[in-house]
C-alpha cells in the first residue's frame, strides 16, 4: 500500500508590511499552504533544512521586483525525496538538495528560457523554507555522503556563485595568490575553501579580526581589516613575505564593489582578474586607464564565460566538494520555521561567520563519515 502523503505544508512566506511602516520592511509569516499534486517529472521533497541568503533579507526590504507577496522564502534547502510521479523513480528515499535556479543550463550567451532563482516568478510557488516542496526532478541533486542536510543546505547558491567566481572566471590554480574580500559571508567562505583545496594561497579582508583569525584556521595565509585605509598595502606585504618569488595577487574575489580596482590594482599582476559578485560597499566600480594598460580585468560573477551554464557549474562544484570532502561553514542552526526571525536579525547585524540554517521538522540526516 502506498504511503499517505501530506496535503498541506507549513511555509515561511512574504507578507506585505502594514501601511505606514518606514523604512519598508515586509513581514515573514509561517502559514499553512496546500501541497500541489505531482505532475509527470516531479518529486515531493520532505525538507530537513533551509539556509538564508542576504537575498531573503532584501526581499523584506522590497528590493526584488520579481518576488511577489505570498511567495515562500528560501533558495537553498535540502531534504529527502518521499514521493515521485514515477513510482519507480530511483530518487525515491534519496537525500537531495534543490538547485537554486532554473532556466540556464548550457547556453553560452545566457538563459535558454525564463531564468530565475527559487521564489521568483520563474519558480512559483517554490521556496525552501517549507516542510514539503514539489519540484521538477531535474532540479534536485543527490547530497554528497559526507555532508549532513544542514551542511548541504548551506551550499547551493553560495556554492555555484563561488565556483563560477574562482574556477570559471578567475581561473584559480595551485600556487596562485588570491584575495577574497568580506570573509564571513557564505560565498566568501566557500570561495576560500575551494581555493585552498585547489592549492592556492588565500588572503582575506574583514572588519572583524576574529573572522580573519577563523579564516586563517580554515587555511587562509592571513588577512587585513578593511576599515584600515592601509589594508591593500598590508595584504601586499603578506603576499611578498610568504611568496617573494611571486609577490603580486593573481586574482581578487570581491563582494563589495565601489573602489576595489583602485585599491588593489597596484598589487594585482598584469592581466590579473577581479571578479565581483556583490555591492556591499557600493553599486559602481571605478576603472582607470592604469588598470586598462595593465590588462587587468573586471568580471561579473554570473554572465556565462564558456559553454557550461549554471546547472553544469553547480554539478561540477558539488563533485569537487565531494572529492575533497569540503564542509560548508554553518554559523548557526535555528530550531524550526518559527525561529526564522532570529536569522533575519543575525543578517542585519552581520554577526554570522558562515551560513545561517533553519532546521525543519525533525532536522537533517547526519553525514556518512
Amino acid at each position: 500500500m502506498a504511503p499517505t502523503l501530506p496535503r498541506t505544508t507549513k511555509a515561511l512566506v512574504l507578507q506585505k508590511s502594514p501601511p505606514g511602516r518606514e523604512p519598508l520592511y515586509h513581514d515573514a509569516v509561517v502559514q499553512e499552504q496546500p501541497i500541489p499534486a505531482l505532475k509527470p517529472g516531479e518529486v515531493l521533497v520532505k525538507m530537513s533544512a533551509a539556509a538564508f541568503n542576504h537575498r531573503d533579507l532584501w526581499l523584506r526590504k522590497g528590493m526584488y521586483t520579481q518576488i511577489e507577496v505570498g511567495s515562500t522564502f528560501g533558495a537553498d534547502g535540502a531534504g529527502t525525496v518521499i514521493a515521485a510521479a514515477d513510482a519507480a523513480d530511483p530518487l525515491l528515499k534519496q537525500r537531495v538538495f534543490l538547485t537554486p535556479m532554473h532556466g540556464w543550463e548550457s547556453d553560452i550567451n545566457g538563459p535558454e528560457s525564463q531564468y530565475g532563482i527559487l521564489g521568483s516568478t520563474a519558480f512559483p510557488p517554490i521556496g525552501t523554507f517549507s516542510e514539503y516542496v514539489v519540484v521538477p526532478r531535474a532540479e534536485v541533486i543527490p547530497t554528497p555522503g559526507h555532508l549532513s542536510d544542514e551542511e548541504i543546505a548551506a551550499w547551493p547558491l553560495a556554492g555555484v556563485t563561488a565556483w563560477r567566481s574562482i574556477a570559471v572566471l578567475a581561473r584559480v590554480e595551485a600556487g596562485q595568490n588570491i584575495l577574497i574580500t568580506g570573509i564571513g559571508g557564505g560565498v566568501a567562505l566557500i570561495a576560500m575553501q575551494l581555493c585552498v583545496a585547489m592549492g592556492a594561497s588565500v588572503y582575506v579582508t574583514s572588519g572583524n579580526k576574529e573572522k580573519i583569525a577563523k579564516a586563517v584556521k580554515l587555511g587562509a595565509k592571513g588577512g587585513a581589516n578593511y576599515n584600515d585605509a592601509a589594508w591593500p598595502a598590508q595584504i601586499a606585504a603578506l603576499v611578498k613575505k610568504n611568496t617573494p618569488a611571486r609577490p603580486t595577487l593573481d586574482a581578487v574575489i570581491d563582494s563589495g564593489g565601489a573602489e576595489i580596482m583602485g585599491k588593489v590594482g597596484a598589487h594585482l599582476k598584469m592581466g590579473g582578474r577581479i571578479v565581483c559578485y556583490g555591492m556591499t560597499a557600493g553599486p559602481t566600480i571605478a576603472m582607470t586607464m592604469r588598470e586598462v594598460m595593465r590588462g587587468q580585468q573586471l568580471l561579473g560573477a554570473f554572465p556565462p564565460a564558456h559553454d557550461d551554464g549554471l546547472a553544469r557549474d553547480l554539478a561540477a562544484a558539488t563533485a569537487f566538494i565531494a572529492r575533497h570532502r569540503i564542509v560548508p561553514v554553518v554559523s548557526a542552526v535555528l530550531p524550526g520555521l518559527e525561529a526564522a526571525e532570529r536569522g533575519f536579525e543575525m543578517m542585519k547585524t552581520g554577526e554570522q561567520f558562515g551560513k545561517i540554517v533553519v532546521r525543519i521538522g525533525a532536522g537533517g540526516v547526519k553525514a556518512n563519515l
